[in-house]
């Protein structure tokens, strides 16, 4: 496995601060927060940004994150899609192979929006093979709808494009509904990205991304979970994602270099990757 750090571990800093401090960090690649970006191509060009990232050896390993697409109708599905389709542009410029999308929010999903989710999923894959992206679907377990990945991997089915798969996020994995047998319907060549973080002494059901801290730090069993992702075989990317208010207020270097230790030793990575 491969470790990245996520420009939302180290929210206030921007994107090109992201490239330094995962490169100070001794990190070969970053998770990059879209809006980071977005605001940083603003005054530079794709091939200035390519340059910048080749430079430092920080390979851009996915991009977080997109969403509006599954269930949204009329004005609202064109700007969603209009705005997916600018951000598939930069992936391809920037050669970022997958972009995570998220489940829509909704009061509540019946049998016609869930047909309506596994169409709309076909076509954002198809649009963005157009492009070389994959995509990654992340369930969200506070959410109405895809809380579970039993869920994202039934939609993912349903979809049937080559290029959707899971994104797992090991706080939604273990806040929500999810169980370890999931894993056994999950085809090891579709699960895209994994992201990594713990928590401490704060009850599932009150848990929020605010509560997110460094791997290995917390109550999850993330040891049981590298077991079964070194089980299938995985050897994708790892991002550290930590959503945490309280660590963007610290030095982000710090943040990043102490994160990235503890990340691999999670991982059993003895060395840098």
């Amino acid at each position: 496995m491969k470790v990245c750090l996520s420009g939302a571990t180290i929210m206030p800093c921007t994107f090109a601060q992201d490239i330094g401090y995962a490169a100070d960090a001794g990190c070969q690649g970053l998770e990059v927060w879209l809006p980071k970006l977005e605001q940083h191509l603003e005054a530079n060009t794709i091939e200035a940004t390519r340059r910048m990232a080749a430079d430092r050896n920080v390979i851009l390993a996915a991009a977080a994150f997109q969403g509006g697409l599954l269930l949204s109708q009329g004005d609202k599905r064109k700007a969603h899609f209009d705005h997916f389709r600018k951000r598939l542009e930069i992936c391809q410029g920037l050669g970022i192979a997958t972009m995570i999308v998220v489940a829509d929010f909704v009061d509540a999903v019946d049998a016609t929006a869930l047909e309506r989710s596994v169409v709309s999923l076909t076509q954002a894959a198809q649009w963005a093979a157009g492009f070389d992206v994959r995509l990654a679907l992340e369930f969200q377990a506070r959410g109405t709808f895809c809380t579970c990945l039993e869920t994202a991997i039934a939609l993912v089915n349903e979809c049937g494009e080559p290029n959707v798969g899971i994104n797992l996020d090991v706080f939604h994995y273990y806040m929500g509904p999810s169980k370890l047998e999931d894993f056994a319907l999950l085809p090891p060549d579709r699960l895209f990205h994994v992201q990594f973080s713990d928590v401490s002494g704060v009850p599932r059901e009150l848990a929020t991304d605010g509560d997110r801290i460094l791997p290995g730090d917390g109550d999850f069993q993330l040891s049981l979970l590298v077991q079964t992702l070194q089980g299938m075989g995985y050897g994708g990317w790892v991002s550290l994602e930590l959503l945490n208010p309280s660590l963007w207020q610290a030095n982000p270097q710090q943040v990043a270099e102490v994160g990235i230790t503890a990340l691999r030793k999670c991982l059993g990575l003895a060395k840098m990757q």
